[in-house]
C-alpha cells in the first residue's frame, strides 16, 4: 500500500517524535460513522474513537474525544469544561474553526488548540484509534502520548 500523503496531525506527531501507525479505509460506500470505520479496519470498537467539538454557553469551543460506540453525555461534558451548558458545534462551525471536516475531524492539529478531554475509557487501552484529520484515514497512538500532545484531561464524558 503506498503512503497517504501527510496529514497536519501526521506531521505533529512526527515533529514531537511520537510513534503512530495509520490505516487507510474505503469511503465508496458512504459510511464514515465509527462503527462502521471499526468494522472495515477489523478493529475492536472500543478502541475507535470519535472526535467532538462543541459550543459552551460562554460560547468557547471544546474538543471531547469519546468511544464510537457512545454519544457525549452533555452534561458531563458541561461539568468537566466548567460551563453552565454545552452544546454541539454545528457543521457549519466545524471547518472554520478546527480546519477539518465532519468525518475527518481530528483531535490533533486543529487551527487552534482548544480545551481537550478524552474519556477514561480510553486508558483502558494501551492504544487507541483517532481520526488522521482527513476521511479516509486514521491513526492508532499511545493514548497517554495522545493526551499529552492535545494537552488533555482524561474525565467521565458518556
Amino acid at each position: 500500500m503506498k503512503k497517504p500523503n501527510k496529514t497536519n496531525a501526521m506531521r505533529i506527531l512526527d515533529s514531537l517524535g511520537i510513534e503512530y501507525e495509520y490505516f487507510e479505509y474505503s469511503t465508496d460506500d458512504g459510511k464514515i460513522d465509527g462503527i462502521s470505520v471499526a468494522d472495515k479496519l477489523g478493529e475492536k470498537r472500543e478502541t475507535i474513537f470519535k472526535t467532538l467539538v462543541t459550543e459552551g454557553s460562554d460560547k468557547e469551543l471544546f474538543v471531547f474525544v469519546i468511544p464510537v460506540e457512545f454519544e457525549l453525555d452533555l452534561k458531563k461534558a458541561a461539568k468537566a469544561s466548567s460551563q453552565k451548558s454545552i452544546h454541539m458545534l454545528p457543521l457549519k462551525g466545524l471547518t472554520k474553526n478546527t480546519g477539518y471536516v465532519h468525518g475527518g475531524c481530528s483531535p490533533i492539529g486543529m487551527k487552534k488548540s482548544f480545551k481537550t478531554y478524552i474519556d477514561e475509557a480510553a486508558v483502558l487501552n494501551e492504544k487507541i484509534i483517532v481520526s488522521a484529520g482527513q476521511v479516509g484515514l486514521q491513526i492508532k497512538l499511545n493514548t497517554k502520548a495522545l493526551a499529552k500532545c492535545v494537552n488533555a484531561e482524561f474525565v467521565d464524558l458518556i
